[in-house]
């Protein structure tokens, strides 16, 4: 039985490619660092605001997750930032209407058990990119004095009182470490968590907490100690979030696809040393032209490159299929390795699609380098390999058409707008019959 409901998300993107880019684009704020921070704020008895916020279907998640546990929000799209009321809160379930939808969300387990001593929290959802593994959280929750158990998929948290503890992962998870960076902002004593998260997303979510009162140290290190506060202590905070890095990467992806020549603006050079260092040793050209502007260049072919994935400061995994897009008419061979989620080479068919010479080995993926791309039909699978697609085709030759665009809305702000200031040829338009063939009922993504 075939469905033709029409949504936002059953609109496709028009990109005629093989031109090269140039001009200026801006980066947006991080939406893996807002979506911690909308969540921190149900800590605090008071009234925050948060500035730099993107508009993307991930905010609008999250802000019915805020919704529902009784935060009054209010979200200024032109201006860019978010208030959140959290004084009175009326609820501890997260339910799995939101939180099934984007795994972010799970991230309120630790404010509400903080606060409330008690949280009931749908398993995470999302991109279908691996296994989500909520173990080292409620491991962490446990140390912490928690009765944790799994209740017809949920998370049910509960405690008398939390007392800080000694906590150490096995593998750094960024969930669990903000999990319980927040989990442990209200707990009797010192909590120190071991082999943590070093993202940047992390260091910006601790200073949000502790502009707003709490005592943390060593965010951006392996060991962030949290030394507990009263929930007197705590106090509304104005904060603005940090640029996005896999964003920028992805604006340096699509330049550099094109052989062109741009300017990005409001991004963290920092943030991206080994990203960056890769393109460099490809062949691109990359250079500060300000201190939170870079121009990105190229002007021929480039090279061949390995790379493997590792949690932060090493190579990101969402920067992963970009690099193998661009890898895909690089001059040689190269070797790409995906050590973090066994699901992130969906992408790798529809590249095949387009022309590209890949071949897959369990978590190896290797990649003999062509002339060039030839435009398709293709449809992204997850954020990431949808932007990656969209890079695919603008450095291909002809016209392709990119579907399923509910994945890229999740993570990019105004994408097709800051495309076309580059210069690009693209259009987004709904469906048309023919689309609609091989649109089954598992496809329909239905919008609120």
């Amino acid at each position: 039985m075939l469905l033709t409901v029409m949504t936002k998300a059953q609109e496709k993107l028009i990109i005629q490619g093989g031109n090269p880019l140039k001009g200026e684009v801006a980066v947006g704020g991080a939406k893996n660092a807002v979506l911690k921070l909308m969540a921190a704020a149900l800590l605090c008895e008071d009234v925050s605001v948060i500035r730099n916020v993107p508009e993307l279907s991930d905010v609008e998640i999250m802000l019915d997750v805020l919704k529902e546990l009784g935060a009054k929000v209010t979200y200024n799209k032109e201006e860019k930032f978010l208030t959140i009321d959290a004084t009175n809160l009326t609820s501890v379930r997260a339910s799995d209407a939101f939180v099934s939808r984007m795994r972010a969300s799970f991230v309120v387990l630790g404010p509400l058990v903080g606060r409330m001593k008690e949280a009931y929290v749908a398993l995470p959802g999302g991109c279908q990119i691996g296994e989500r593994r909520v173990n080292f959280h409620i491991k962490g929750l446990q140390a912490l004095g928690c009765e944790c158990k799994l209740d017809n998929g949920y998370v049910h948290a509960k405690a008398t009182r939390l007392v800080g503890d000694d906590i150490c992962f096995d593998i750094p998870s960024v969930g669990a470490t903000e999990n319980i960076m927040m989990a442990s902002v209200l707990a009797e004593g010192t909590t120190r968590i071991q082999n943590a998260a070093q993202e940047p997303e992390i260091v910006d979510l601790a200073n949000f907490l502790v502009a707003m009162g709490a005592n943390i140290e060593g965010a951006g290190t392996s060991e962030i100690i949290v030394k507990g506060v009263k929930q007197s202590d705590l106090h509304g905070v104005e904060y603005a979030t940090i640029p996005d890095r896999i964003e920028a990467g992805t604006f340096m992806s699509a330049i550099l696809a094109s052989r062109g020549k741009g300017i990005i603006r409001n991004v963290y050079p920092n943030h991206l040393t080994i990203f960056t260092g890769k393109l460099l040793e490809m062949g691109a050209k990359i250079r500060l032209v300000e201190p939170n502007a870079m121009e990105v260049s190229a002007d021929r072919r480039l090279d061949a490159m390995n790379f493997i994935t590792q949690p932060y400061p090493g190579f990101p995994t969402d920067l992963q299929a970009l690099a193998m897009t661009l890898l895909s008419t690089a001059n040689g061979v190269s070797v790409v390795t995906e050590s973090l989620y066994e699901n992130r080479f969906m992408h790798i068919s529809e590249l095949w699609r387009m022309g590209a010479n890949i071949r897959q080995s369990k978590n190896h993926a290797i990649i003999k380098g062509v002339e060039t791309l030839v435009g398709t039909t293709v449809q992204s699978t997850d954020l990431r390999a949808g932007a990656a697609l969209v890079v695919a085709a603008i450095m291909a030759k002809g016209e392709s058409e990119i579907k399923k665009l509910h994945h890229i809305d999740r993570g990019y702000e105004k994408f097709t707008q800051k495309l076309q200031g580059l210069g690009v040829n693209v259009q987004r338009v709904p469906y048309d019959v023919k689309d609609y063939e091989t649109l089954d009922n598992n496809e329909v993504v239905h919008s609120k």
